[in-house]
């Protein structure tokens, strides 16, 4: 398997427990919160991207080689509270680059890749 889909792979699996999370939490919630109700999500979104970014090695921006620090801890928690959606556009982002550096790459190249 591809070493970045395995460092982004924790990543996509908290995004999608997030999901699960606030789907079993809709029916308690949804009638106390009326109109705030997607204030209040992405503020459970947040809260937990940011406690698992800080409690735990997860990082968005390490498996590409940049030490960023507490910017990495952010991002990764903005990532987290995105859902599954978040880390599928960077998965997809990455798709089209790989496309764009085939298309730069003589046919010869391209057999040896």
């Amino acid at each position: 398997m591809d070493t970045l889909t395995i460092a982004l792979g924790p990543i996509f699996v908290a995004g999608f427990a997030l999901q699960q999370l606030l789907e079993l939490l809709d029916p308690w919630l949804d009638p106390l919160l009326g109109g705030r109700k997607r204030q209040v999500y992405a503020g459970i979104a947040m809260f937990y991207g940011l406690a698992l970014a800080v409690l735990t090695p997860i990082r968005a921006l390490q498996p590409f080689g940049v030490e960023a620090g507490w910017i990495d801890m952010f991002l990764t928690a903005l990532f987290i509270s995105g859902g599954t959606k978040g880390i599928n556009d960077l998965l997809k982002w990455l798709g089209y680059q790989k496309e764009q550096a085939k298309a730069r790459l003589s046919p010869e190249q391209i057999r040896r890749v």
